[in-house]
């Protein structure tokens, strides 16, 4: 199975537009310990020819243009792309769907809760439905991927809850904790090839929990979400005014952190993604970025390749 990183930075990429933090300002002056990232998607193939994406980013369009694997070939028209699965209806995970609008045949998969998103949301309807069917996954249940066609594209992926939250701009302060989140908000991918797991996707998750904890103990190769270092970075940068937990997000750092929760669970390969523009994770050399890759964690960049 081929993985490619088409983008591994959080929502509104590394620099994020209206960002002049000092991490932003030295992806700008080109600083080669700080290269630029794209909204987080992954590429996944078991053929390398037919692809699917695990998200559809706004930087979409940039991402096929810079990843030959992505082109068209074969015709005027046509896309190695064959099929898309979404993790939640974030608008750095959905909004990619509107730069793929030119009746091209895909598949788009999400649980019912994210379809029912995008169906309540007419732009999406830019989707011709002779083209793109839109399949429902259900928690829990092992799904074979395809073409439009029917075509098996080689692997299956089952759709999991994490702790997380609804997307920001479905929140509904009315309806109590969490802003109304159920368990289909938010989803992590385990991905199996004839049956055999061979990693996980999680670029978002809120906290870890023994049931998380135990369904990854001893992954081959697990991407997990590495948005903010501490808790209150957005705070206390001054570019901010959430945590990372109001977001949904647990910190990198700390007793309770990504690199704490997982350092006892025999994972194989450790992959962070979807990283803020405000972690100083992105940049080499940091001391952040040098504890992390002690304790035997990875910091995805776009265009990684990975073979498993």
């Amino acid at each position: 199975m081929y993985i490619t990183v088409l983008g591994s930075a959080a929502g509104g990429g590394y620099p994020q537009w209206n960002c002049n933090h000092p991490n932003s300002r030295r992806a700008r002056a080109k600083d080669v310990a700080a290269p630029m990232r794209t909204q987080s998607s992954l590429a996944v193939s078991c053929d390398g020819e037919r692809w699917t994406l695990f998200n559809a980013s706004p930087d979409l369009r940039q991402q096929i243009n810079d990843n030959p694997i992505l082109h068209p070939h074969g015709g005027l028209r046509a896309s190695p792309l064959k099929a898309v699965v979404l993790t939640n209806a974030d608008v750095d995970h959905v909004t990619g769907l509107l730069s793929l609008r030119e009746s091209q045949a895909f598949n788009v998969y999400a649980t019912a809760r994210v379809q029912l998103v995008l169906a309540q949301n007419s732009i999406f309807n830019v989707l011709n439905p002779q083209y793109v069917a839109r399949i429902s996954m259900s928690l829990e249940q092992s799904l074979a991927v395809s073409t439009a066609d029917g075509a098996a594209l080689g692997f299956e992926v089952v759709p999991f809850a994490v702790p997380g939250k609804v997307a920001l701009w479905l929140e509904d302060a009315s309806k109590g904790d969490n802003f109304g989140s159920v368990a289909e908000d938010t989803i992590a991918l385990e991905v199996r090839e004839s049956g055999r797991i061979k990693f996980f996707y999680i670029p978002a998750c809120a906290r870890m929990t023994p049931a998380l904890a135990a369904r990854i103990q001893g992954a081959p190769l697990v991407f997990f979400d590495g948005t903010l270092y501490t808790d209150d970075e957005m705070v206390r940068d001054g570019v901010g005014h959430k945590t990372g937990q109001r977001m949904g997000h647990m910190s990198v750092s700390g007793a309770e952190g990504t690199v704490a929760a997982l350092s006892h669970l025999q994972i194989s390969r450790k992959i962070f993604i979807h990283i803020n523009t405000t972690n100083p994770i992105l940049i080499a050399g940091t001391p952040e970025r040098q504890a992390v890759e002690s304790s035997g964690w990875e910091v995805s960049f776009d265009g990684m390749r990975l073979e498993v």
